[in-house]
């Protein structure tokens, strides 16, 4: 059985009518949206940083932040959006800078938890780079808990992972977390 054929099975459960007009193209939408909010398992590191790592005599901190993300809870595969920030600290090679998005967004589209999501970040761009250290922080808003549940519409929630330096120099860390206001 196909996605499209399961979501009509779902719909159908849901009691409504899938053959209805308003109704009646959602499986195959709803199968082709799901395939591309999870596109992430069709990708691999190597094939989304291609290589793109550049000489540096640099060991200064490098930070993209704001990075969107969207990516579905795996619990209850509702959208979890939200943006994350990305320090590593160059141990010889920079890696180009829309990779960085890059790897946050194939992790991102996968089923995930967030907490899962910032470690996945942090050893990818620890095993592309050789970073001295690498940071991760993610502020996400989880329509798991603001569409159903408790219903708390203002709720976030704040994930981070430190290696390397950025988890053994109180400094370095406190630098990143200071950069991030």
């Amino acid at each position: 059985m196909n996605l499209q054929s399961h979501y009509h099975g779902i719909l159908e459960a849901l009691g409504e009518d899938p053959c209805r007009e308003g109704l009646a193209d959602t499986p195959k939408r709803a199968a082709k949206a799901m395939q591309y909010l999870c596109r992430g398992y069709q990708q691999t590191l190597e094939e989304v940083t291609n290589g793109a790592l550049f000489a540096t005599s640099s060991s200064e901190m490098v930070l993209v932040k704001n990075i969107e993300l969207y990516s579905l809870c795996e619990h209850h595969l509702l959208p979890f959006i939200g943006k994350a920030h990305v320090a590593y600290l160059p141990n010889g090679k920079v890696l180009g800078l829309s990779k960085v998005a890059r790897i946050v967004d194939m992790y991102a589209r996968r089923l995930q938890i967030q907490e899962n999501l910032s470690r996945q970040i942090a050893e990818a761009v620890q095993q592309v780079t050789n970073a001295f250290g690498v940071a991760v922080v993610i502020e996400a808003q989880h329509m798991c808990m603001m569409m159903r549940g408790v219903e708390k519409q203002n709720s976030s929630m704040v994930t981070s992972v430190m290696l390397g330096q950025f988890r053994k120099n109180a400094a370095t860390r406190s630098e990143f977390l200071s950069l991030l206001d």
